[in-house]
């Protein structure tokens, strides 16, 4: 069995995987509020069909 160092990242790896955390957030983010604006938009169109 091989014993291996284990190694901080440095500040500018710790700020690029915050910034890819940041990243998916985001993205995550924008797909919700895609969907909410999509469920919306149906529940509209749906109460202009009663009515």
């Amino acid at each position: 069995m091989k014993i291996t160092e284990v190694t901080t990242p440095t500040p500018e790896q710790q700020r690029i995987k915050a910034m890819q955390a940041q990243v998916k957030r985001s993205q995550e983010a924008v797909k919700a509020e895609r969907a909410r604006q999509k469920i919306k938009a149906g529940q509209q169109q749906l109460s202009q069909v009663k009515n």
